[in-house]
């Protein structure tokens, strides 16, 4: 891809999700499918979203008559501090967060089938680009946006979130994909609902993605009696843009309550909750904020991590921070005394490696002492080279430091590295055992004993402290979006689409081809109403007769609940037009 002044700055790891739009795969008929819904729900939009949608719409140089290039919009977008990229479908929740944190929003490059064109429960171009594109031209609702990104993508999971992801995705793909089977999509949707029955608490990361999909997803701004629409699912169908604000959807006041509040991602909304403003967006973000491990730490926050089974980040009271799956912690009075990683980790201060301490150091592993010694008050950090001297804590000296909680360490001091302002944050040890109780934690033979110095555990979230530490901090799906195969009969339909497209687009009157048009599409396509409403639109109060043909097919199709609405809704464009 090219970069610009806004994606430049993603992180390599972020790279791999990050595809080439495949702009010249769209069909005639899937521009016509984004024509269709940009216009209706600009015409709809107007009197329902948020003032800023509309704005933003304009900013931002989304056009309703065709599918956006990646490359416009960024021109565009850069001007008000934003990117987009393409990706495949859904990506990992914290990835995706993690975009967002660097102010570069992740656009599906699918666009969806004429057979979902009311509502898909798979992203897409029209619900990203025309959903979340136009909204963040508000500056405050954009803040909002970076902040939930940069908390959210150091939110802590579980394994069964990444299993639900993985569902979810495989769900979306198979029921936008018109070749995939019935038995296919029940059975995946069977495994959505399996998972969602069988989530016992929800992680971090779950309530972060409730947050995320009540407000930016879902949300509505003002009154409870006369709200807005500016969440872009709801902004980006058809459906439930029209169904949002009816009685029947019960409206909630905001809170950080929302967290608890799951959703389903294959049905309609059964309620909404409404912000007054967009700053309360940031107060209750900045509310939950404080509940999570980044910031309470302890005991909870690396048991979080161990239940999660994926790489995190402790940081101690010293700002030194361990990167790796962690898998066990000792604690004594509810007070964390001593954590291990089974996995290759890092060891870094305030966000970069500290040199010799990378994942080639620690290949194995990693392990370390926490707390103050015992019958001393003031902790190992907090002690002067004075100090550090009486308590024998000096390079070349073999020690025996006792800790409070029944940790030993017995062994003789090398080294010790100190932040710049002269605070001690690790020493390491040869000759070294480390206990508790009758159990070995570190055995001389194993090597230099490096000691992480800090009395408790401030923060503990998801993924290094330093990117660069890692090299595969996120996992790509093994589930592709699959491209559509398409039969001799549809492509023969897209090239009739590509016809009327021609007509309009070059402001042609060529009623004869048309004409031919017109019978092709009823004696081979007899339910394809919406090639129907673009031809019409083509030779409305041009050529009466032609017109009359094409009004009493709709008419005939209008009898097909399924298109029903569709159709009402695309005439009565037409005529306002």
């Amino acid at each position: 891809m090219q970069f610009n002044s806004v994606t430049k700055k993603l992180p390599k790891h972020l790279h791999k999700f990050i595809v080439q739009q495949p702009y010249d795969d769209y069909t005639a008929q899937n521009q016509a499918v984004w024509r269709y819904v940009m216009r209706l729900n600009i015409s709809v939009l107007t009197k329902i979203a948020h003032k800023s949608y509309l704005k933003g719409l304009k900013k931002t140089g989304i056009n309703q008559e065709k599918i956006p290039k990646m490359e416009g919009m960024n021109r565009i977008l850069k001007d008000i501090g934003w990117a987009a990229v393409a990706v495949d479908g859904f990506i990992p929740p914290n990835a995706f967060m993690e975009f967002q944190a660097y102010n570069v929003l992740v656009i599906s490059s699918d666009i969806r089938t004429i057979d979902h064109i009311n509502y898909t429960p798979a992203p897409d171009i029209i619900h990203e680009a025309a959903g979340h594109a136009p909204i963040i031209a508000n500056p405050e609702y954009s803040e909002y946006l970076r902040r939930l990104g940069e908390i959210g993508c150091k939110a802590i999971s579980s394994p069964k979130d990444d299993e639900l992801y993985e569902a979810i995705r495989l769900l979306s793909i198979l029921k936008e994909n018109p070749n995939s089977t019935k038995l296919s999509i029940a059975e995946a949707t069977n495994a959505v609902y399996k998972l969602q029955n069988e989530m016992v608490g929800l992680s971090e990361m779950a309530k972060i993605r409730n947050l995320h999909w009540w407000t930016v997803e879902y949300g509505l701004i003002g009154t409870l009696e006369n709200p807005k629409l500016y969440g872009a699912g709801l902004l980006s169908s058809i459906e439930e843009s029209q169904l949002c604000l009816k009685k029947e959807v019960k409206k909630i006041p905001y809170s950080i309550e929302a967290a608890e509040v799951n959703f389903d991602i294959t049905t309609t909304q059964p309620q909404l909750f409404v912000i007054p403003n967009f700053a309360s967006l940031s107060f209750v973000l900045e509310k939950f904020a404080n509940t999570m491990a980044i910031r309470t730490g302890g005991l909870e926050g690396i048991n979080k991590l161990i239940a999660s089974k994926k790489l995190g980040t402790i940081e101690l009271s010293t700002g030194i921070q361990i990167s790796g799956i962690f898998n066990s912690v000792l604690d004594a009075n509810n007070k964390p005394i001593y954590f291990q990683t089974k996995s290759p980790t890092a060891l870094s201060f305030q966000g970069t490696e500290l040199i010799g301490h990378g994942t080639e150091h620690h290949p194995g592993g990693y392990g370390s002492t926490l707390g103050k010694l015992e019958g001393i008050n003031i902790a190992i950090e907090d002690m002067s080279p004075k100090d550090l001297e009486v308590y024998g804590i000096i390079e070349g000296k073999t020690t025996r430091l006792n800790f409070e909680g029944g940790i030993i360490v017995e062994g003789e001091i090398i080294t010790g590295k100190r932040d710049l302002q002269g605070k001690i944050i690790l020493i390491s040890f040869k000759n070294c055992r480390v206990t508790y109780n009758e159990n070995v934690l570190f055995d001389p033979s194993w090597g230099v004993y490096d000691m992480a110095i800090g009395k408790e555990i401030c923060s503990a979230f998801a993924g290094p402290a330093d990117s660069n530490s890692f090299e595969a901090i996120y996992t790509i799906s093994e589930t592709k979006t699959a491209k559509i195969a398409y039969t001799d009969t549809e492509k023969h339909l897209h090239q009739l689409y590509e016809t009327v497209k021609n007509h309009r687009v070059n402001n042609l009157s060529n009623f004869d081809i048309l004409a031919d048009v017109v019978e092709d599409v009823k004696s081979n396509y007899p339910t394809e109403w919406l090639i129907l409403l673009e031809l019409y639109e083509l030779v409305y109060d041009k050529d009466l007769s032609l017109m009359k043909e094409i009004h009493e097919q709709l008419l005939k199709l209008k009898h097909n609940k399924q298109f029903t609405t569709l159709i009402n809704d695309g005439l009565d464009l037409i005529n306002k037009k």
